[in-house]
């Protein structure tokens, strides 16, 4: 269950330790965030795959880094 406080980690319960948790859940807020095209310069980009792209305004796909497309 996602609290406030543990967020999408809420998931793993009391495994895994408080540390790992904390880490995962910095990378998935990254992850999950919408980000600024580089064509059209509109926070639209979503992530299709590991480091696949998509923007919803100009319809590009391009390629970038596993968390973020830059």
């Amino acid at each position: 269950m996602a609290t406030k406080k543990v967020g999408s980690t809420g998931r793993f319960g009391a495994r895994y330790g408080r540390k790992v948790r904390q880490r995962v859940l910095a990378v998935e807020k990254k992850l999950k965030a919408k980000h600024k095209c580089p064509y059209c310069k509109k926070l639209q980009v979503k992530r299709l795959a590991s480091g696949i792209w998509f923007c919803n305004s100009c319809k590009a796909k391009f390629s970038g880094k596993a968390y973020t497309p830059k």
